[in-house]
């Protein structure tokens, strides 16, 4: 590959890398996992570990120490415009996670889990409509179609200026969220400027919006093969995470696809971050009759197995597409049915999250997430550190990302069909690239 062609697809994959930041944020970082069959034993049976450690490691920790240091700050420190007991405290909170060396053990603040949480419930209450940062205010990305948002007249674009009346500039996405969020049936006024530079105020009232964590439309807007025939005799499916609804959305979604006659199915979970335990291996489940699906291993070595039970929702055939940002569950899924010889996996190598997270909400609202197990697939793989290897990998070239061609797809249908896979296009070897190092893998 051309310099230019490298560079061009490392810019794609930084914008891709920006969109995760602003759509998923905590999510990609830290999934909830505690709601799970497994996970949920694992949580009853270490509530006695749990109890004995916090007895043993905090017998030295001195609480009295911290109050202590930060009366010293208080008097002495040159700059008492720093000296802010807020930042003080959650400066600390951040060094004993950051001792752990675990970036999957967090302290999450009120305002993130609160928000956290009902991404999972598969609805929330608002306005519907997405908003991202852009310099000083926050930008309504898109209202959804037949929301609140989308009735008042809500536009992609529109600059949020103020929330019933309080000024918006320098709010984070989680501020605004959280101003706008609120009960079904109360109204919020928004004071947006639009595209033309006009000012309006919209009262809104706000409902419970559905999130939809299941679709059937692909990228591109329908599914095609390499030589743009419109396909009719395969499904596709992408899961966006897994929430407490998708379950049910994807059982709908393979019996709408086998009432259409589909032939064979095609699973998306790129860029899915993913979410509830109990609900991935319920997904996971669905395709499979028998065998093990995930082990759990906590810190004493204990394993702890969700086995799959019989009845399939379809006998079709399968292929998994995934991404460098697959991650959590998504991974457990693919590594199932990967496993089991129940679906081919296509795409590059996974993220590589395999750690089962307890949560336990604090008395300020907020929370702490402690990694409590890891995942290990049916064959006994880490998932951690390591992804899950698809079967077929794939590497965009810059005419592919011209193009809007979707290689992955297309090699699903490859596989779908019965046909030879295609050979990559040979990578050009450029002096610089020779001599570069391995890149190393996303831990």
């Amino acid at each position: 590959m051309s310099s230019t062609a490298r560079n061009a697809v490392i810019g794609l994959a930084s914008a891709l890398i920006a969109v995760l930041l602003v759509a998923t944020g905590f999510l990609a970082r830290v999934a909830t996992e505690p709601e799970a069959n497994a996970a949920t034993e694992a949580g009853a049976a270490s509530d006695g570990l749990i109890e004995e450690t916090t007895r043993q490691s905090t017998a030295d920790f001195d609480g009295d120490l911290l109050a202590e240091i930060a009366r010293v700050l208080g008097q002495d420190f040159v700059d008492q415009s720093r000296v802010d007991p807020e930042l003080l405290r959650e400066g600390a909170i951040q060094g004993m996670f950051d001792a752990l060396n675990d970036p999957h053990s967090a302290y999450i603040d009120p305002q993130t889990y609160a928000l956290s949480r009902d991404d999972f419930e598969g609805a929330f209450q608002g306005i519907g409509a997405t908003v991202s940062k852009q310099e000083n205010y926050v930008v309504i990305v898109q209202p959804i179609p037949d929301t609140p948002a989308a009735r008042a007249g809500l536009q992609a674009g529109d600059i949020i200026l103020a929330v019933d009346g309080e000024d918006a500039e320098n709010w984070s996405v989680e501020e605004a969220v959280l101003q706008i969020r609120g009960p079904q049936g109360t109204s919020v006024d928004i004071t947006v400027r639009r595209s033309d530079g006009t000012e309006e105020t919209l009262t809104i009232v706000r409902d419970e919006i559905p999130v939809f964590s299941v679709t059937t439309t692909p990228p591109t807007g329908e599914l095609v093969d390499e030589d743009g025939e419109t396909v009719e005799d395969f499904a596709y499916i992408r899961i966006l995470q897994f929430s407490r609804n998708t379950p049910q959305e994807l059982r709908d979604a393979v019996a709408e696809a086998e009432a259409n006659g589909a032939q064979g199915l095609i699973i998306d979970v790129r860029s899915n971050p993913g979410g509830l335990l109990q609900e991935t291996v319920e997904m996971a489940d669905m395709f499979l009759d028998e065998g093990i699906i995930v082990n759990q291993v906590d810190r004493d070595g204990n394993e702890r197995t969700a086995s799959a039970r019989e009845g399939q929702i379809t006998d079709l055939p399968l292929v998994i597409i995934q991404d460098e940002f697959s991650a959590s569950g998504s991974e457990l899924f693919a590594a199932a049915l990967q496993e089991h010889g129940r679906a081919q996996v296509v795409g590059s190598q996974s993220f590589g999250k395999g750690t089962v997270n307890h949560a336990v909400e604090l008395s300020n609202g907020g929370a702490v997430y402690v990694s409590i197990a890891r995942w290990l697939t049916p064959d006994g793989n880490q998932i951690e550190g390591r992804g899950i290897t698809p079967d077929v990998p794939i590497t965009l070239t810059l005419e592919d990302i011209e193009g809007q061609r979707d290689v992955a797809i297309f090699r699903a249908l490859n596989i779908l069909r019965g046909e030879p896979i295609p050979e990559p296009p040979a990578v050009e070897e450029t002096p610089e690239s020779a001599e570069s190092p391995t890149p190393t893998p996303v831990q």
